[in-house]
């Protein structure tokens, strides 16, 4: 089954660093822009970064400087460093493949692409991150 394996969540306390893995299982990733989402308890979920297909990366505006994006097609992963995390962190990660190689930034959100019919339907379980003292 194709699908999206997230690893790299945990407790950390204000100020630290995680970095967070997404392996694409079954499927190869280097035509797909990815995208980094997120989900609080209550909130909906939003996207916090996406890296194209060519590795250029975006960022919503609550983790510019703090957070980086990186993939390697050669080994189907993508990652999400995470440096000098807050409280406001906590949620759960997961990551989103857009069926085109470009990332798509609407009204300041991270959407799939119009004309590329959606994200792939490989979504995994997510990595919980708590940012905590």
């Amino acid at each position: 089954q194709a699908q999206f394996v997230e690893s790299g969540g945990g407790l950390v306390q204000p100020g630290g660093s995680l970095r967070l893995s997404c392996a694409a299982s079954g499927f190869t990733l280097d035509s797909y822009a990815i995208t980094w989402f997120r989900q609080a308890p209550g909130k909906e979920r939003e996207g916090v970064s996406c890296i194209s297909s060519s590795g250029a990366t975006h960022y919503a505006d609550s983790v510019k400087g703090r957070f980086t994006v990186s993939r390697d097609n050669a080994k189907n992963t993508v990652w999400l460093q995470m440096d000098n995390l807050k409280p406001e962190d906590t949620a759960v990660y997961s990551c989103g493949a857009d069926r085109v190689k470009y990332c798509t930034i609407l009204n300041g959100k991270f959407q799939s692409s119009p004309q590329g019919g959606g994200y792939l339907e490989v979504w995994g379980q997510g990595t919980l991150v708590t940012v905590s003292s």
